[in-house]
């Protein structure tokens, strides 16, 4: 279902994969937030989206997905730096 909230109907598509894997709804909620009309809420969008199709498919990984994005993804943690090229 193409709509404001998933303009080319990505998500709802992820749900009808058999097999889909969280890295593959990674992939898809980017390409779907890359896809949003300028100016969109994407917090309402997500929660559009989790109401629409997670309440019937709580275990699936795209509502895992959509329920990460909604939270906003932990701060990156440091690596490497002169300790992690052995300098330190």
């Amino acid at each position: 279902m193409a709509d404001a909230a998933d303009p080319k109907g990505l998500v709802g598509e992820a749900y009808a994969i058999p097999g889909i894997g969280p890295a593959e709804c990674r992939s898809i909620l980017l390409d779907w937030a890359l896809s949003l009309a300028a100016g969109t809420d994407t917090a309402a969008a997500l929660r559009t989206l989790l109401a629409r199709h997670g309440a019937g498919a709580p275990g699936h990984p795209m509502t895992e997905v959509l329920a990460q994005g909604l939270a906003g993804a932990p701060p990156p943690r440091r690596r490497g730096g002169r300790r992690g090229r052995g300098g330190g």
